[in-house]
């Protein structure tokens, strides 16, 4: 019997999706090692590690666990993080003028917008399980999905939180898409895009986010304008990009990070450091890795064994595709500074956990792909 599970766990056992994450996560702890040398902070990287040994732990916790057993709990889980995002408002410790954090003693803390985004995936896709039409949906099919994420994102702008809530609308439509909406509806949704984001401006982003978008914005009309202002950042990030040329400046040898040119490097800005020491082959190499790990997810979404399991991949997979894509935007200056983690490579105890867990649920639902159960074999409808 022992040997047969052994054999089964062996088949069964997603080592694509288990190899890209150990490779991505070492390439981090590496960076995190040399950003922390270089900043007088040596040991943040042991910090990472038991991190993600534990956030490890976590993942095969949930892992282990038949996926269908989180669609029951999926409104609940919802409902979870929507208290733990009212109470940050509520008890939160404030830093520079925002409450993301719930903190236990003066080690430990957490950000619960980050779990908010693993909560939302799985409630929408309890949701559309639970919703087998076939024919194309309207906009009114999408109201209360989209209360759900509109909730979600009210109180993360509360914090104030710009990235995350951004997400949270990202993942929900990046689901949405997937459900057969009438070109009709689709229209009239990208339609009333302009005068949502009239809306947001004029009433919902803060006096600091409207400077990083207009400084992104002045920087397509004048590569040097502000860049000694808001656009700092994101000139120091490109330039230090840049310096790393083909092979980069060599492991510990970076000059961004020593003088202290990248704010938040540990954690916004990681790929810059990371790119101006490997160069460009080893940005290539990690980005590659990167876009695996996306194309993983959705064979993972395509070979699952129900509606339910298809949507979670999907949306556990939209959470990575887009915080890949946000931070490295921002970092190039192709997107305004929004302050988004990179995947398992940023530091951060609430991000890696976050993304550990994402990865709980994508070997879940890869494990049990074989197993026979009732609903639409990767029918996204």
């Amino acid at each position: 019997m022992p040997r047969v599970l052994a054999h089964r766990f062996r088949d069964e056992f997603d080592w694509v999706l288990f190899g890209l994450t150990f490779l991505i996560s070492l390439a981090g702890v590496i960076n995190l090692y040399s950003t922390g040398k270089s900043s007088g902070s040596p040991d943040l990287y042991l910090t990472q590690i038991y991190w993600l040994v534990f956030g490890g732990c976590m993942a095969f916790a949930v892992a282990i666990v038949d996926y269908r057993h989180y669609e029951h709990l999926g409104y609940v889980l919802f409902g979870i993080g929507i208290a733990l995002l009212v109470l940050v408002l509520v008890v939160g410790t404030e830093v520079n003028n925002a409450k993301r954090w719930i903190t236990f003693g003066p080690d430990f803390g957490f950000q619960p917008s980050e779990l908010m985004k693993v909560f939302l995936v799985v409630a929408l896709a309890k949701l559309l399980h639970h919703d087998p039409r076939s024919e194309g949906r309207t906009l009114y099919d999408l109201v209360i999905p989209a209360a759900m994420t509109a909730v979600a994102m009210a109180l993360i702008l509360k914090e104030p939180d710009l990235g995350t809530a951004l997400l949270c609308l990202l993942i929900f439509l990046s689901i949405m898409l997937l459900t057969r909406l009438k070109a009709r509806s689709l229209f009239l949704l990208v339609a009333t895009t302009p005068l949502i984001g009239v809306l947001a401006w004029n009433y919902l982003l803060k006096p600091y986010q409207k400077e990083r978008v207009t400084s992104f914005w002045n920087s397509f009309v004048s590569p040097e304008a502000d860049r000694l202002g808001a656009g700092w950042h994101a000139y120091q990030s490109i330039v230090a990009i840049g310096s790393g040329e083909v092979f980069g400046k060599g492991y510990l040898r970076g000059t961004a990070g020593p003088h202290h040119f990248l704010p938040e490097q540990r954690t916004d800005f990681p790929f810059s450091i990371f790119a101006e020491e490997q160069g460009f082959v080893g940005a290539f190499l990690l980005i590659a890795a990167y876009c695996a790990l996306v194309l993983w997810s959705v064979r993972i979404a395509a070979n699952a064994r129900d509606r339910f399991g298809s949507v979670l991949a999907v949306g556990v997979g939209s959470i990575f595709f887009w915080h890949i894509l946000i931070n490295l935007g921002m970092v190039m200056g192709v997107l305004p500074v929004v302050g988004v983690t990179l995947p398992l490579f940023s530091y951060g105890g609430s991000s890696i956990l976050t993304f550990m867990l994402c990865v709980g649920l994508l070997m879940n639902v890869s494990i049990h792909r074989y197993r026979i159960a009732g609903g639409h074999h990767g029918d996204f409808a």
